[in-house]
């Protein structure tokens, strides 16, 4: 009864007292408004591979360009067997070989991801969930503690061997990788694998741990949807299962319109230009380092 209660108030307006709008405007420049205002004190990011694509980071299932479209030269049973740990441990090899095209540092963040970085140095980001592996998060200079990698990141790697689970850096898995060696651990001679979730895994307690904790904070108060009052669902480049304001265009594209609302616009473009010159004059070092001592978990 109560949830129904809850869905009639939201959808019709009926029975109990309404809850006073988040949003002036169901727009952009509603959202920028709010965004400005004293009310809005945090926002979450939740992204996925749409934020990759204009860094020339092919996603999974886009009919042509996506990644699963063009493994036919990996001879796999199946495309999605490259990503399913019992094969992995079985034939490594395609995996790897994989590994050299996508590999982090051969890419610059986007847009959307220096969009991040300046809810973050505003300070009103608290937390980036992403789906990513690419580490472009990392690299455009989030904050570790803000950011839940949902599927696991290239950033560090573990021997797979339960019994040992020493710890690698990205350098040390770079040097292996385009050497075109399989990664073996320097203490037991197993398999070692970048710390990515594949089909099989569970994902990073990490996720778990501040979902929970979003959800003890903000105990949905008879929505029927599950979300905590004064929820805001913002989407930019695809659709969601809730929105309450939608950009149908390319993820950049919407956040340099969310920006130029904000009065941000030529901030986002010229932290975008500096942090690029940045990671040019690096060269191929973009993952930030030399090769260097494996390090175990205890570091």
């Amino acid at each position: 009864v109560e949830l129904l209660r809850a869905l009639l108030s939201r959808t019709l307006g009926l029975g109990g007292d309404r809850a006073e709008p988040v949003l002036d405007e169901l727009s952009l420049a509603g959202v920028s408004r709010f965004i400005q205002s004293d009310r809005c004190k945090s926002i979450v990011c939740m992204v996925g591979a749409g934020i990759s694509t204009s860094a020339g980071i092919p996603d999974f299932r886009s009919p042509g360009t996506g990644l699963y479209s063009n493994l036919q030269s990996y001879n796999l049973p199946y495309p999605e067997a490259i990503f399913e740990i019992g094969f992995f441990k079985k034939h490594p090899e395609p995996f790897f070989a994989l590994a050299r095209e996508l590999y982090p540092g051969q890419f610059k963040p986007t847009v959307c991801h220096y969009f991040m970085r300046l809810l973050q140095d505003k300070g009103l980001l608290l937390r980036c969930y992403t789906q990513n592996i690419d580490t472009l998060e990392r690299v455009a200079g989030l904050d570790p503690e803000l950011l839940v990698e949902a599927h696991g990141t290239f950033f560090t790697s573990h021997c797979l061997r339960a019994s040992c689970r020493q710890r690698y850096s990205l350098a040390w898995m770079r040097e292996r990788i385009f050497s075109s060696l399989i990664p073996k651990c320097e203490k037991c001679q197993g398999l070692v694998k970048p710390d990515i979730v594949f089909f099989g895994e569970n994902l990073p307690e990490r996720f778990f741990a501040l979902l929970e904790s979003v959800r003890g904070f903000g105990h949905p108060q008879g929505d029927p949807r599950g979300l905590p009052p004064g929820f805001l669902g913002v989407t930019l480049g695809s659709l969601c299962l809730h929105r309450d304001v939608a950009w149908l265009g390319d993820c950049d594209s919407g956040c340099l319109a969310l920006a130029e609302l904000l009065g941000w616009k030529k901030e986002l473009e010229e932290l975008v230009r500096r942090e690029h010159m940045a990671i040019d004059a690096k060269g191929g070092d973009k993952d930030g380092g030399t090769p260097q001592k494996p390090r175990g978990d205890e570091d």
